[in-house]
């Protein structure tokens, strides 16, 4: 079936922003005498706000509410951001390739307002037909709902679409979802070869996106 739609996850895959979230956990964890490890946070990579928060409460043992771990990280990743907002190299050109041949999306788990912080900051809210976050619907990724709600809102059906994703949990909703899968790895959190396998195509780098690259998709 012909591709009609691309589909962008956002934390690393558009910017570089797992290495933020993983300080942000540290810092917040050091201050109130906690461990958070580089493990733990794997765990976390790519599910929607309230699991990630809540698994931080679980295994540092916290007696913050998910409400106020929410709160702290999120002001924590602004900070990070008005700092250096760390796009991944073609990141921004990908996007601009895919919104002229596709229609195009946004699905990520991050909470809306550093969506939208990053996609102003970099202008994609001008290209971008829909957002998607993870707040938006019943269940975060592997669950399949936000794919198949960025599909809905795009309107084509799940298997028109090829979603973009550098996690685990991201590359599991998608097959969940039906769609075709573009893998760009985080260097910092190798996927395994089971998850690689499940990618239709994997990329070092969004410099190497093209339209004949998702064309050749099948």
């Amino acid at each position: 079936m012909t591709i009609q739609a691309v589909i962008f996850d956002m934390d690393g895959v558009l910017i570089d922003s797992e290495p933020y979230w993983y300080q942000s956990g540290v810092e917040l964890a050091r201050e109130i005498g906690k461990n958070w490890t580089k493990s733990d946070h794997q765990s976390t990579v790519g599910l929607a706000t309230e699991q990630w928060a809540g698994i931080m409460v679980e295994r540092m043992a916290l007696s913050l509410t998910i409400d106020a771990v929410i709160a702290d990280m999120k002001q924590r990743m602004i900070a990070h951001y008005d700092e250096h907002l760390p796009v991944l190299p073609g990141a921004l050109e990908a996007v601009h390739i895919a919104a002229r041949n596709y229609k195009i999306g946004l699905a990520s788990g991050s909470p809306v307002e550093l969506i939208r912080h990053v996609i102003d900051s970099t202008h994609l809210n001008e290209v971008l037909k829909i957002v998607v976050h993870g707040d938006m619907v019943k269940r975060g990724k592997p669950a399949p709902d936000i794919y198949i709600e960025a599909a809905r809102q795009l309107g084509v059906s799940p298997p028109e679409c090829i979603g973009v994703e550098d996690s685990p949990n991201g590359i599991r909703a998608l097959k969940a979802a039906g769609m075709k899968v573009l893998a760009v790895p985080s260097s910092y959190f190798p996927l395994p070869e089971d998850i690689r396998d499940m990618a239709d195509v994997v990329l070092p780098s969004l410099e190497l996106f093209s339209t004949r690259l998702i064309d050749s998709v099948k």
